[in-house]
């Protein structure tokens, strides 16, 4: 099995990408999971050497196969699996996106009101692309 291929929604939650293989299934029927820029379906085959793109709010990780397995794997042996060719400049984004906390309130001032909530959505599907 492992010469042949493995299918993508079990290796993404393999190498720890999504904490639940359901999670990963379901990224991949969204679209959010590409290959050459093509959403594919969780049943894809992949193999080593594949480029994968993942939209991860509010960054596109690109991530390279290097192995394959199908077991979930420890922390510390998920870099024999995968390089991660991701640009700097997608993880500023979300170091801009975590210091433009929007949803932080003082403590004591409560909760929002139904008008302040949708004032933080706003602003956030605005600054989220």
């Amino acid at each position: 099995m492992m010469g042949d291929g493995i299918r993508i929604d079990k290796w993404l939650w393999s190498v720890r990408l999504y904490k639940t293989r359901s999670q990963a299934t379901e990224a991949c029927r969204a679209g959010k999971v590409k290959i050459m820029d093509h959403a594919v379906k969780p049943s894809h085959e992949i193999r080593p050497d594949v480029i994968i793109k993942l939209s991860v709010p509010p960054l596109i990780k690109t991530i390279k196969v290097v192995n394959l397995t199908d077991k979930r794997l420890s922390a510390k042996g998920v870099p024999g699996y995968l390089e991660d060719l991701t640009p700097e400049s997608e993880y500023q984004k979300r170091k801009i996106s975590n210091d433009m906390n929007f949803g932080f309130r003082p403590r004591g001032l409560g909760r929002p009101t139904k008008r302040e909530r949708r004032e933080i959505t706003l602003l956030k599907k605005y600054l989220d692309p």
